[in-house]
C-alpha cells in the first residue's frame, strides 16, 4: 500500500466503522494555545496542531494509541481504524522496547519517520529539524502560483526542495520510504484543506496552517464531513506521481526496432 498522509507522516488503510470517544473538555478547532516551554513538539506540523488544539496531550508527551485514536477521529474525522494504523506506525520513533506511547519530540529522530527535504523545516544537518523554518517555508511556497494551488504546483515545491537539500547538505538520504512519507505530505493539504475530485488545495489554508500549527477555522475550514475511503487516497496519489514527473510526452513506449539517433549506431 502506498505511503501517503504523512502530514501527519504516516499510513492510510481501508477503514471501518468509528467509536465514539468523550471529547474532552478542552479540546476544540476553534480554541487554541500555543505550547508552553517545557511542552514537546516535533516536526509534524498536524500532530502539533492537535496538541495546541488539546485533542492530543498538550504537552505532547503520552501519544498512546487511545489518545492518537481520539485527536485524529474527532479533530479530523478519522475512522478509528485508520488512526488507530497511524499510531502504530508512529510508535517506532520510540526507542523503547515494546513501546506504547511516543513523544512529538521522538518524531525528529532522523531516518526514521523524519527526512531531508522538508517543507517546512530544515535538514538535521543543518540545526533544528523541529521547529518551523519560515526560509524553508517561502522557498516552497513560491511555487504556489495561485489561490487555489494543484497538483503541479504541489509537486514542482516537493521537487525543488529535493534538489535543493541533495545540492547543499552532504549527508543527503532520500529513500524509497522517505518518498512515501513525502508524498503523503504533499497529498494532506488536499485531503484537509481542498478538493479531492479536482486534486487542488486553499492555499491561504495551507499557509495558515503552517504558519501557526492551527486548524484554520477563523478562516472557514471546518473538518471534513465525510470519511477518506481507499480508493480516494488511491487517487490523490496517483495524481501527485503523475505530476512529479518531468517528462511532456504521452508515456508511449517507442518501437523495440527505433532507435534514437541521440544515441548513436
Amino acid at each position: 500500500m502506498r505511503l501517503i498522509l504523512t502530514s501527519v507522516i504516516l499510513t492510510f488503510a481501508v477503514v471501518s466503522a468509528k467509536p465514539q470517544y468523550e471529547q474532552r473538555e478542552d479540546a476544540s478547532t476553534s480554541e487554541w494555545k500555543p505550547p508552553g516551554p517545557d511542552d514537546f513538539r516535533g516536526p509534524c506540523p498536524m500532530l502539533n496542531t492537535l496538541a495546541n488544539h488539546g485533542f492530543l496531550p498538550r504537552d505532547g508527551r503520552n501519544i498512546t494509541e487511545h489518545n492518537a485514536v481520539y485527536a485524529l477521529s474527532n479533530a479530523l474525522n478519522f475512522n478509528a481504524t485508520f488512526a488507530a494504523q497511524m499510531w502504530a506506525a508512529g510508535v517506532v520513533v520510540n526507542p523503547e522496547p515494546n513501546a506504547t506511547f511516543f513523544t512529538l519530540e521522538q518524531l525528529s529522530r532522523h531516518n526514521v519517520l523524519e527526512h531531508d527535504a522538508s517543507l517546512s523545516r530544515s535538514d538535521a544537518f543543518f540545526g533544528s529539524n523541529i521547529a518551523f523554518n519560515e526560509t524553508i517555508f517561502n522557498e516552497t511556497r513560491k511555487f504556489w502560483t495561485a489561490p487555489t494551488v494543484d497538483m503541479d504546483m504541489l509537486a514542482n515545491a516537493k521537487l525543488a526542495r529535493q534538489v535543493e537539500s541533495r545540492a547543499f547538505n552532504p549527508t543527503y538520504t532520500f529513500t524509497q520510504k522517505a518518498e512515501g512519507f513525502s508524498r503523503g505530505e504533499v497529498s494532506s493539504f488536499v485531503v484537509m484543506f481542498g478538493d479531492m475530485e479536482a486534486g487542488t488545495a486553499n492555499r491561504s489554508l495551507v499557509e495558515f496552517f503552517f504558519e501557526n500549527e492551527k486548524l484554520p477555522a477563523e478562516l472557514g475550514w471546518v473538518k471534513p464531513a465525510v470519511t477518506l475511503e481507499n480508493a480516494d487516497i488511491r487517487k490523490i496519489d496517483d495524481m501527485l506521481v503523475k505530476a512529479l514527473t518531468l517528462l511532456t510526452d504521452s508515456g508511449t513506449a517507442p518501437a523495440a526496432s527505433r532507435r534514437d539517433p541521440h544515441f548513436g549506431v
